[in-house]
């Protein structure tokens, strides 16, 4: 119920007072009546109750605001937290793929280097000096890659909010693995 609803049935109630006042008085015969307050101090105190009436309301409707008002920035606060942590939790998991993805180039880069310290070991190639320098340039190559995703590795561990994973040492560990690999079997056809 709102402020004039309670209003209009303070004065209904009012309005069904006189008439029942007035239909009282209009069939019972005339008695002598105490003399009453004039009307100017019934009015007075009718006012000043309704007066304690509305400001008793205002206060009620105040204080629901302001209950409302703060559970609105609990619940907003609360969300705010929430769409926080879901960014970091997909920033962990984004950062999760891309150290597994730089252990993957890690162990190939490893993988291939002693693929090709084994193969020169048992003696295979017997190629010639262009054949010696891809080799070692692939040795090379394949060094660096590893290097590239260890250091890559590094940088995405760190504990840095916004970082980029892409590209960076990351990327050069991917061209140098695949460049190294390429030397190193070339010069296992020469």
């Amino acid at each position: 119920m709102n402020l004039a609803g309670l209003f209009r049935a303070v004065d209904a109630l009012m309005t069904v007072r006189d008439a029942a006042k007035r239909f009282r008085g209009a069939e019972a015969p005339q008695e002598v009546q105490p003399p009453v307050a004039s009307p100017g101090v019934v009015g007075q105190i009718e006012a000043r109750l309704t007066n304690v009436v509305v400001a008793a309301l205002q206060e009620a409707f105040d204080r629901d605001h302001a209950r409302l008002e703060l559970e609105r920035s609990h619940l907003e606060e609360e969300r705010r937290r929430a769409e926080a942590a879901l960014q970091h939790e997909l920033q962990r998991q984004a950062a999760d793929r891309e150290l597994a993805r730089l252990r993957l180039l890690a162990g190939l880069a490893m993988v291939g280097w002693l693929a090709s310290v084994a193969i020169v070991a048992a003696g295979i190639p017997s190629g010639s000096m262009a054949a010696r320098v891809l080799l070692g340039i692939g040795w090379l190559l394949l060094l660096a890659a590893l290097g590239a995703a260890f250091t890559a590795q590094r940088q995405v561990a760190a504990p840095l909010p916004s970082q980029e994973m892409h590209g960076g040492a990351g990327g050069a560990a991917l061209w140098l693995l695949l460049a190294g690999l390429g030397a190193t079997a070339a010069s296992l056809l020469f």
